[in-house]
């Protein structure tokens, strides 16, 4: 199966960008082997209609899935049309991290944009604030998510769900450690 997953970088250990029509890059996976192509995104800095501009660069590869942290109305239309189905909420892991969790079946599709129109247009990057329910590293889940936790598939075992929520839990931690030592790294440039 072809997918794309949306990357800040060109590589499959790059994490996942989550933004759809304003994401550095696509990769264009094959899951069956493994195999990858890298596009950098041209409509990164479109003053308009990245989202579907996005979505037609993806359908035009034959792409079935897009695995991304949030889609907008724009994008989520766009997609639509083309018969590609879509999976949000995917944060602070890698391009890689996230074909394994697809592969698994530990996603669900969505069936609504996961937030507002021009998200991944604000300051800091296009960490913009969505919905005003995330504030620069939401995780674009379905109403009654919990924040940067990805859904269980109804195939999930509760072993499995839990083994996945270590995980999730392990991976948070992680990067909460890493914005810390940031913090600090300031704290201390600043004196």
């Amino acid at each position: 199966m072809k997918i794309c997953v949306t990357s800040s970088g060109p590589a499959l250990d790059n994490p996942v960008d989550p933004r759809f029509g304003r994401s550095q890059y696509f990769i264009i996976l094959d899951t069956d082997t493994m195999q990858f192509e890298s596009i950098e995104n041209p409509s990164i800095s479109a003053g308009g209609g990245a989202g579907s501009q996005s979505a037609q660069l993806v359908a035009n590869k034959g792409v079935e899935v897009v695995l991304t942290g949030n889609a907008g109305p724009n994008a989520f239309s766009a997609l639509q049309a083309a018969d590609i189905k879509i999976i949000v909420g995917l944060s602070n892991i890698s391009v890689k991290e996230a074909v394994e969790g697809f592969k698994k079946g530990q996603y669900q599709y969505i069936s609504e944009p996961s937030v507002a129109s021009h998200y991944g247009m604000g300051a800091g990057a296009g960490m913009g604030s969505g919905r005003g329910m995330r504030s620069g590293m939401g995780s674009g889940m379905s109403p009654g998510a919990a924040p940067n936790q990805t859904q269980s598939s109804p195939h999930m075992s509760k072993h499995e769900e839990m083994a996945m929520l270590k995980e999730q839990s392990e991976k948070m931690r992680k990067e909460l450690d890493n914005v810390e030592k940031r913090i600090n790294d300031l704290a201390e440039k600043r004196d």
